[in-house]
């Protein structure tokens, strides 16, 4: 029982993350958690995630769009290094763009060869241009050296889509079939032989060694290359894939960055179909975004009009109500406008009765006003660039985006949120991977989500959130690499692996009543910054606390945490267990601060804090 000296105290903290500071300095706060959010200014775990459909996604997801079709079916998309899919009625299609197409005939225009008992299809195809990695689609072929004359464009053996394998020279390349060779065959077979759009790199590379960097010709200092030695750091980075999705009505319109202008048509077959090249497009755009009333496609950096230079600062589009024709004329409403702040357009997003384009360096406004200009172009905001291309989004008519040390809201003007986490987040990011940043809505919860790599990690490994209704911020640990608000679906969807060893997924993220990750348990915790008495001149003495919360089975677990001094040794008391019956704990604990820690590794329980109660009294001064 309590000593007859004792008061109870509420531990009621102010609710999200507060580490700006040291955990004693952030007194009456929430100081640190995982896999918890506030609701009403207490604490809970986050609800779970569970695969959408039990195929894999071939790469890594860089962007996501959700939408209904006119015959209410429910789509997805999704675009990763490898392939462009479409995930329709149950199956995960692959609708990767063909870039070009070969009639292979031995003796003719190439041909092919096979080795008994390898596995190894070898094409010999003058200047192949293809890279290991890539993928190669037949849509007939007729090849020996398999017991008989078959068809690779069938499912037989693996196809009729093939993985470049390996690559000798620049006339010859291999694919690997899922059955082994009969016989040895050589400069035999007739097929009909597409490329698909070539894989690209997953990761943002820095450019290193004798070319890049600061020439010193002397002696090596930071950031400096010395004589003969290659640069340790520069700012030249070779971005990886990235892919920006946007709508069409119903169909889906798709930029890899760098690439033309792609076009997937919802009505073209019962089974979908190949997206399609836009010729009559720019031929390298970065990223697009689709114009709700007016339908117009824009542009975000592409080249230049009747010309093949590349312009990061350019802004495009095309004719009202027609994607292919970008021709400006007397009788089109296409055009192009320049922007001039910034060194290139990071991104652009929809909002209210505007769109939203970034560049490294600043915010503008392009509203549609109709003829003769078609788009007016206004600066919004300076110092405000977008840190990657998907880290804005909407929500409500008010953008939220993550700049390069801040994060940012646009309601009218420009606002710098007050971020009581940001030192912490953005101390330990992977700025070289910074590309790979996605922002998401989480309209349940008033929440906008952006998804991070960390510090060691090249894959987003990391979240934050911040309550817009609230003004609250939390973080956390996850995968997931895109995200999409529960318009379409009846929870939000997300893509990703659970770790480098797993495939990639579609995610069904926080389904109602789901507490566990892909059927394993989610440990979640939320520890308190230090608490004392009379500013710490007195030693606490605590020996009761009575708990508050809201469990649905298993159980929590509590802990205290004191000190003597901010550096001082720590001494847990705990944890203790609290389940549904749990009244009381009695403890034994003393120390001039303390700290509160929550936590469960249950399999799918949810958890609410309350109002814990704890008794304490003064107890001396040393």
């Amino acid at each position: 029982m309590p000593s007859s000296s004792s008061k109870f105290f509420k531990l009621n903290f102010r609710p999200g993350f507060h580490r700006e500071s040291t955990q004693y300095s952030e007194e009456g706060s929430w100081y640190d958690g995982d896999r918890v959010r506030f609701r009403e200014g207490r604490p809970e775990n986050i609800r779970g995630y569970q695969k959408h459909t039990s195929t894999a996604i071939i790469g890594t997801s860089r962007d996501l769009q959700t939408w209904i079709n006119n015959n209410t079916e429910k789509l997805i998309s999704t675009g990763t290094e490898q392939r462009l899919n479409i995930f329709y009625n149950g199956t995960n299609y692959d609708v990767t763009p063909i870039i070009s197409t070969v009639s292979v005939e031995a003796g003719v225009l190439g041909n092919f060869n096979t080795s008994a008992g390898s596995s190894l299809v070898e094409v010999s195809l003058t200047n192949h241009n293809t890279s290991v990695g890539d993928w190669i689609y037949f849509t007939s072929a007729s090849i020996n050296g398999y017991e008989a004359v078959h068809d690779f464009a069938t499912s037989a053996f693996g196809g009729p889509t093939f993985q470049v394998a390996s690559v000798a020279g620049l006339n010859n390349f291999y694919f690997s079939l899922n059955s082994v060779a009969a016989s040895t065959e050589t400069n035999m077979g007739n097929a009909t032989l597409k490329f698909l759009l070539k894989t690209e790199q997953t990761n943002n590379i820095q450019g290193l060694g004798y070319g890049a960097g600061v020439y010193n010709a002397g002696v090596s200092i930071t950031n400096e290359r010395a004589w003969s030695a290659p640069a340790q750091f520069s700012n030249i980075v070779f971005l990886a894939n990235q892919w920006s999705l946007d709508n069409w009505g119903e169909d889906l319109l798709a930029v890899r960055r760098g690439s033309q202008l792609f076009h997937w048509d919802a009505d073209a077959s019962i089974s979908p179909v190949r997206a399609s090249i836009v010729g009559t497009g720019p031929s390298k755009i970065n990223s697009i975004v689709v114009s709700p009333n007016d339908r117009h496609v824009i542009a975000l950096g592409t080249n230049e009009y009747a010309t093949s230079i590349f312009n990061p600062l350019l802004l495009r589009w095309s004719d009202q109500e027609d994607y292919t024709n970008w021709t400006p004329s007397i009788s089109s409403t296409s055009g192009e406008l320049q922007l001039i702040d910034g060194t290139k357009i990071v991104g652009g997003i929809r909002s209210r009765n505007t769109i939203h384009v970034w560049t490294d360096k600043a915010l503008y406004g392009l509203q549609y006003t109709g003829p003769p200009f078609i788009f007016n172009l206004q600066q919004l905001g300076s110092n405000c660039g977008l840190l990657s291309p998907h880290a804005a989004v909407a929500v409500n008519g008010i953008s939220y985006w993550m700049g390069y040390n801040n994060f940012y809201a646009f309601n009218g003007q420009v606002q710098r949120l007050d971020c009581t986490i940001r030192r912490y987040l953005y101390d330990s990011f992977n700025m070289t991977q910074a590309d790979k940043v996605y922002a998401g809505a989480n309209s349940e919860f008033n929440e906008v989500i952006w998804l991070y790599p960390s510090s060691g990690s090249n894959e987003p490994n990391n979240y934050v959130i911040y309550n817009y209704a609230e003004n609250h911020w939390v973080y956390g640990s996850g995968f997931f690499t895109t995200f999409e608000d529960r318009v379409v679906f009846d929870n939000t969807i997300t893509t990703g692996a659970i770790n480098s060893l797993e495939n990639n997924y579609y995610w069904d993220n926080e389904p109602v009543s789901v507490f566990t990750g892909d059927g394993s348990a989610l440990p979640s915790y939320v520890e308190s910054a230090d608490f004392d008495i009379t500013d710490g001149d007195d030693i606490m003495f605590m020996d009761k606390a009575i708990p508050d919360f809201t469990i649905n089975h298993g159980s929590l677990k509590f802990s205290i945490k004191t000190k003597m001094y901010p550096a001082g040794t720590e001494i847990e008391k705990g944890p203790y267990v609290i389940n549904v019956g749990t009244q009381k704990i009695d403890l034994r604990s003393r120390g001039r601060q303390a700290v509160v820690r929550v936590s469960t590794a249950d399999s799918g329980t949810s958890w609410k804090y309350g109002s814990i109660r704890l008794a304490l009294q003064a107890d001396g001064k040393r």
